[in-house]
């Protein structure tokens, strides 16, 4: 077994009990902390199939904003414990529920894995690297990507122009 099969396994299991952590910790903050290692263990996925930049945006959005969006969320969440005892039998049938489409869908993904084997074995292994999305947007999407700097600049001056007017 290589290194590249150990440190596989090592994520799996890390991302695996890291979202059991996420579903059965009793506060809130520590669940949103167990979905921060969730995140990072998928991202050591991503670096794995050599899907550098997938990684890098799924550690910079999600671990990065949307972790903070949650935590700022829950942090100012008023959890009212009456109305959560009403709520809890029907959560629980819903999540039950849920559960048991996310296997079956699960299961049906894993039915044709043999087939997406050998098809992804086929490929070569330059797919996902930055270097090429950088070459296809700067000679393919020049005039594309330079207007959406220019689009996100307008919205940053115009951010900073209305904040500072209450002044």
């Amino acid at each position: 077994m290589g290194i590249t099969q150990i440190l596989f396994w090592f994520l799996t299991a890390l991302a695996l009990g890291s979202a059991l952590m996420v579903i059965f910790s009793k506060n809130p903050v520590h669940s949103v902390l167990w979905l921060i290692v969730t995140f990072f263990a998928i991202s050591g996925h991503y670096i794995l199939l050599n899907a550098q930049f997938l990684a890098i945006v799924n550690i910079i959005v999600y671990a990065g904003a949307i972790m903070v969006l949650f935590l700022f969320v829950v942090m100012l969440m008023n959890l009212n414990s009456e109305l959560e005892s009403q709520k809890g039998k029907w959560l629980k049938v819903a999540g039950a529920f849920s559960g048991g489409c996310l296997f079956i869908v699960i299961i049906a993904a894993l039915k044709d894995s043999a087939d997406m084997h050998q098809q992804v074995l086929l490929k070569s292994g330059d797919i996902g690297l930055i270097h090429n999305l950088g070459k296809a947007l700067f000679e393919n999407y020049v005039v594309p990507f330079e207007l959406s700097s220019v689009l996100f600049l307008s919205a940053i001056v115009g951010t900073v122009v209305i904040g500072k007017k209450g002044d």
